[in-house]
């Protein structure tokens, strides 16, 4: 059968592979994303976006849609031999800030935020291949052959697994997925249909020998996330779940009656695994998400380190499949989100184990395992390559770029910074006059690769920062003048004296960037 070409094959349409299916179609790749299930799954799994996801959201324009169709999370109702013991809100105290204005994670069913993703695809022509399994991957140095369900064959330039813990990609690669697997920590877990307990609360019924936790899905009447330590069998197995052992389960640790939960569904045994990869690339072909590490559950990591994945991937990958850049540049992806990945494998299972410490004792519960840290706002890259020596007392090259209120100067319209990053472009910001020919110069030299904004820099189409915010959270005084270039994922790439266009040239420039 003739093969058929792209110029990305992304496997699997979870949100990890659906995010980098949009941002590389919105700087006009050519992609092609499949996955093996015959039809969109309807499962709740992952609750919903961080702060950091939702700033990646914002910029591939749907962050609306998404605020709208989930909820803010609920405070969290303890229980101990059916009574309540103490409510929690680890979240109360939060307020946005000017340097980052989602200041919590957001509720949402996986298969809303996917449905969500799928339609902004959609808008730019892309629709996800169902029913279609990676069987083969054969590459040279020109591209990557991949055998498909039925021996169809499709060549692509680059190929990225997004398939999952059990990849297919990674497998293929014969890449270890090296960790562990706490065959002592097991959880079933389910959508369910309850009628009863207050939707406005995540319900977290904990005794000695087990709980169970309830937690609304937004969107629906009467639909939950449940989660339980699992029945044992005589040999002190888990009971595999079953809406009959939901009921057990719910009935023993709620003291409810057992027939008020009413359907289960998406039913699943879920044991602790920790593994990563040690490569996420091998010549064409890169892992993104669960492919490449999976975390314990506690902070709600995994989603959001796989959409942060693919945000960091794609305007790499664009630029070296686009003959913008050289291939030298993928290298960075590992670079910086292997040692991410690591690092979330050690707090979410340090994270874990403080949760289960603080359930033994009557008001522990799920908020033991949130910290500023699973927000996600200060994963940077200092260490990078891409993360060229300068920078303030509040910020490095390499950290996340903050946002900041600002004001149009020729429309008088308020402007937050990331309005001016939101797109496929870098972005350089001149704080201060002295920075004005320096923007002008470069937006003309990198004209449609850059964009240039004054900041209180005297130019017409300036941004003023008249509450000082945007200086603040870049570390740039009052009367000092500085170029601070922001990558396409919004990550400071340089700072710079005010005139140094040649700095902002050399990293836009560089053997790792850009062709000469």
């Amino acid at each position: 059968m003739p093969a058929s070409p792209t110029t990305v094959l992304i496997v699997g349409s979870g949100p990890t592979g659906l995010t980098l299916a949009i941002d590389l179609a919105r700087r006009a790749v050519d992609v092609t994303i499949i996955d093996k299930t015959p039809q969109f799954p309807r499962s709740s799994r992952a609750k919903g976006p961080n702060p950091r996801s939702l700033e990646v959201l914002e910029d591939l324009g749907v962050v609306e849609e998404v605020l709208s169709a989930g909820s803010a999370p609920l405070p969290m109702r303890k229980y101990r031999g059916g009574r309540v013991i103490a409510d929690a809100d680890p979240f109360a105290a939060g307020r946005p800030a000017p340097d980052a204005p989602y200041d919590r994670p957001w509720l949402i069913a996986q298969w809303g935020l996917e449905e969500i993703l799928r339609a902004r695809l959609a808008e730019y022509g892309v629709q996800v291949g169902l029913g279609t399994e990676l069987m083969g991957l054969v590459q040279d140095e020109d591209s990557v052959t991949a055998t498909l369900t039925g021996g169809r064959e499709l060549v692509a330039r680059y190929v990225v697994g997004c398939d999952g813990g059990h990849s297919a990609v990674r497998k293929l690669l014969g890449l270890t997925f090296e960790g562990k697997t706490d065959e002592e920590q097991v959880m079933v877990c389910g959508d369910v249909e309850v009628e009863g307990p207050d939707r406005g609360v995540w319900h977290q019924w904990f005794d000695e020998d087990g709980g169970v936790m309830l937690c609304p899905i937004p969107g629906t009447r009467s639909g939950w996330w449940f989660q339980a330590g699992p029945e044992t069998d005589a040999s002190g197995g888990p009971v595999p779940p079953s809406p009959e052992s939901f009921r057990r389960l719910f009935a023993k640790h709620t003291r409810l009656p057992g027939e008020l939960l009413t359907r289960a569904t998406l039913l699943s045994t879920y044991r602790v695994n920790e593994r990563m990869v040690d490569r996420y690339r091998v010549g064409r072909v890169l892992l993104a998400g669960d492919a490449a590490h999976v975390h314990a559950v506690a902070g709600g990591l995994g989603m959001n380190t796989g959409i942060q994945d693919a945000y960091n991937l794609g305007w790499k990958l664009a630029r070296v499949a686009s003959g913008r850049a050289l291939p030298d540049l993928l290298d960075t992806y590992e670079e910086e989100r292997l040692p991410i990945a690591a690092r979330t494998l050690d707090f979410t299972s340090e994270r874990l184990r403080a949760t289960m410490e603080a359930i033994k004792k009557p008001g522990g519960g799920l908020d033991s395992a949130i910290t500023p840290q699973t927000y996600g706002l200060a994963d940077g890259y200092r260490w990078s390559s891409l993360a060229t020596c300068g920078g303030t007392d509040r910020l490095r090259a390499g950290d996340r770029a903050p946002d900041a209120p600002c004001r149009d100067v020729a429309t008088g319209t308020p402007r937050r910074l990331f309005e001016a990053f939101t797109g496929p472009h870098f972005t350089l910001l001149g704080f201060g006059p002295g920075t004005a020919q320096a923007l002008r110069e470069a937006a003309e030299a990198h004209n449609g690769d850059l964009r240039a904004y004054g900041v209180d820099a005297g130019g017409p189409h300036d941004l003023a920062d008249d509450g000082g915010h945007a200086r603040s959270a870049y570390g740039i005084g009052p009367d000092e003048d500085a170029l601070v270039l922001v990558r396409p994922d919004n990550h400071v790439g340089l700072f710079a004296p005010a005139g140094d266009l040649e700095a902002v040239g050399a990293y836009l420039n560089g053997a790792a960037l850009e062709r000469g």
